[in-house]
């Protein structure tokens, strides 16, 4: 296979990457999420380098959160980016500007699948690095997460239906937006699928996919240096009031100084290494949940609905680990919102607690109760 003169480490490095894990297919329309900052310039122009490789239909999507008072400069240096290397270009300005990192990234993430909804880009591709995800792992740790938190950022994900009409995104929680399904539909999936996942995937899905989980920040400003890519500076990335900036500025820095210079590439990994046991659990506590509810099926999609039983002799059978991951798949399916640890807590310890014993309401109002030989939840 010829290689250009601009062929650089990271060039084959992505390449070996895409070989590997097969996470963006040859030949598919690619929708890549541009700031314009050094992350997302450089896996655009790793994306186009090797466009003539793997013969992806590529295109710019930039979302103007608002937040700055420069933010429709960006938009138009983004715009100009796409207009020189000659491929189409798609803004997203929030009509209501997000009030926290989590509503932004919430409605990023619902404003890009509307435009590959719109325009049929069955791949969302984001510029998140090894960096981010040692960052990611610090952030969710200190926030007392478990195995699942601390390997979020994973590779690939389904983001929704492609067969979903064009639908009018808006900030909210499910519970005041009626189009959330597109995004509240992975509940029952929470687990972050690539495509060789065992755990089934009923349908054709907008893939967002991480392709430089493998590469630092470090790496993506050099290769940004060496190509020449004009980076636009966003200084909301200086911002200390922001928890994320604050463990990239002062605590990763702190630790690679004073424990180990490869801190973010060594937490990386053992997100990686997570993930890999995240997804074996999710599949083992499925089957048991399949073994244990009522009536049994055979479908390895389970779709709860309340009132819905428990067979609690089945599920003592199995170790604790389990035990919760399956409780947590059903309160995953019936509560309007991510259970929460006490609530996991709260119906896994039905499985051994004396007849008659039952929580108090679950968020939504369900309650579950002991009927010997059954967990009972209903509202």
């Amino acid at each position: 296979m010829p290689e250009s003169s601009n062929w650089t480490r990271l060039h084959a490095q992505l390449h070996r990457t895409l070989l590997q894990r097969q996470i963006l297919p040859s030949n598919q329309r690619l929708l890549v999420a541009v700031s314009g900052g050094q992350d997302s310039l450089c896996t655009l122009k790793l994306l186009l380098d090797l466009q003539p490789k793997w013969g992806w239909n590529l295109a710019i999507a930039h979302c103007d959160h608002c937040w700055r008072s420069d933010s429709q400069s960006n938009a138009n240096h983004v715009e100009n980016l796409a207009k020189n290397f000659g491929i189409s270009y798609y803004l997203q300005t929030a009509s209501d500007i997000p009030k926290t990192e989590a509503a932004a990234r919430k409605w990023r993430y619902q404003a890009l699948t509307e435009v590959a909804i719109a325009h049929n880009y069955p791949y969302i591709v984001t510029g998140h690095t090894a960096s981010d995800r040692a960052e990611t792992l610090l952030y969710n740790l200190i926030r007392g997460s478990g195995a699942d938190g601390l390997s979020a950022l994973t590779w690939t994900r389904p983001l929704a239906d492609l067969r979903l009409p064009i639908l009018d995104f808006r900030l909210g929680d499910s519970g005041d937006n009626p189009n959330f399904q597109i995004s509240a539909d992975l509940r029952s999936h929470n687990l972050d699928q690539t495509p060789q996942s065992k755990i089934p995937n009923p349908k054709p899905k907008i893939y967002l996919v991480r392709p430089l989980l493998e590469i630092t920040r470090s790496q993506t400003g050099q290769f940004c240096q060496e190509q020449k890519l004009p980076i636009w500076e966003d200084s909301t990335n200086q911002d200390l009031q922001y928890a994320r900036n604050r463990i990239r500025s002062q605590l990763l820095p702190y630790l690679e100084t004073h424990f180990n210079p490869k801190t973010q590439q060594a937490l990386a990994q053992t997100a990686e290494l997570l993930r890999a046991d995240v997804e074996y659990l999710e599949i083992a506590a499925s089957e048991l949940l399949q073994r244990a509810i009522s009536p049994t099926t055979d479908n390895p999609q389970l779709q709860i609905q309340l009132p819905v039983k428990l067979n609690r002799p089945i599920l003592r059978e199995a170790p604790l680990s389990l035990q919760r991951r399956a409780m947590r798949q059903v309160l995953l399916q019936i509560l309007p919102c991510a259970p929460s640890f006490d609530s996991v807590e709260k119906l896994t310890s039905l499985i051994a607690a004396p007849n008659r014993s039952q929580t108090d309401p679950f968020p939504g109002g369900a309650i579950a109760r002991v009927e010997n030989p059954w967990i009972a939840i209903d509202i």
